[in-house]
C-alpha cells in the first residue's frame, strides 16, 4: 500500500512538473507575439508614412518615377509579407517579411539618396517633417525587433533544455525564428579606402 502511495506521488510530481513546463512555454509564446505585434504597429506606422512621403516628392522627382514606384511596390510587398505573419506565424513566413522588409529598406535609401539631388525638395516642409517621422518609426522598429530577438531567444533556449524538450517536442512547440536583418550588412563589411 505504501508503495501504491509512492507511485501515486510521483506520478502527481510529474505531472505538475509537466503542465509547470507547458505552461511556461506557453507564456514564452505569448510573449513572442506580443513583441511581434509592437513590431508590427511600427511597421504599419511606416507603411502608412512611405505613399504620403512618394506624393510629397513626385512633384518634385518627376524623373525618378521607376524608383517611386519601386519603393511602394516594395511596401506593398512589405505589407503582405506582414499579414501572412500575423495569418500564419512560421519560420518560412518570418524570413519573408525579413526579405521584404530589407528590400523596403534598401529601396527608401535610394529614395532618399535621390532626394538629396532635388535642393527644392529637400526644402519643403512636408517631406522634412515626413523624413522625421520616417527617422523616428525607424528608431521605434529596431527597438521592438530587439524586444522581439529577446523574447525568441528566451523561448528558443527554455523549448531547447532538458527536460523541457520533452515537452516541447510533445506538444509541438516549434522554434521561433529570430528577426535577422540584411540592412546592416553594408555597415558590417570594410570599406575599402585607396589613396
Amino acid at each position: 500500500m505504501t508503495f501504491f502511495y509512492v507511485v501515486l506521488a510521483v506520478l502527481a510530481a510529474l505531472l505538475v512538473w509537466g503542465v509547470v513546463i507547458y505552461n511556461g512555454l506557453v507564456g514564452l509564446a505569448n510573449q513572442i507575439r506580443n513583441a511581434f505585434a509592437q513590431i508590427d504597429v511600427q511597421l504599419q506606422r511606416r507603411n502608412d508614412l512611405i505613399p504620403n512621403l512618394v506624393e510629397t516628392a513626385k512633384a518634385y522627382m518627376k524623373h525618378e518615377r521607376e524608383t517611386l514606384e519601386a519603393v511602394i511596390a516594395a511596401r506593398n510587398q512589405a505589407v503582405q509579407a506582414a499579414k501572412q505573419v500575423k495569418d500564419a506565424p512560421s519560420p518560412e513566413a518570418m524570413r519573408a517579411l525579413q526579405g521584404a522588409e530589407s528590400s523596403l529598406g534598401g529601396l527608401l535609401s535610394r529614395f532618399f539618396a535621390l532626394a538629396e539631388a532635388y535642393p527644392d525638395l529637400k526644402a519643403n516642409q512636408n517631406m522634412a517633417q515626413l523624413q522625421e517621422e520616417l527617422a523616428s518609426t525607424e528608431n521605434r522598429i529596431a527597438f521592438a525587433r530587439q524586444a522581439y530577438n529577446d523574447a525568441v531567444m528566451g523561448y528558443n533556449i527554455r523549448r531547447e533544455v532538458f527536460p523541457n524538450t520533452l515537452i516541447a517536442r510533445q506538444f509541438g512547440f516549434q522554434a521561433a525564428e529570430m528577426w535577422h536583418s540584411d540592412e546592416g550588412e553594408a555597415i558590417r563589411k570594410n570599406v575599402k579606402v585607396n589613396f
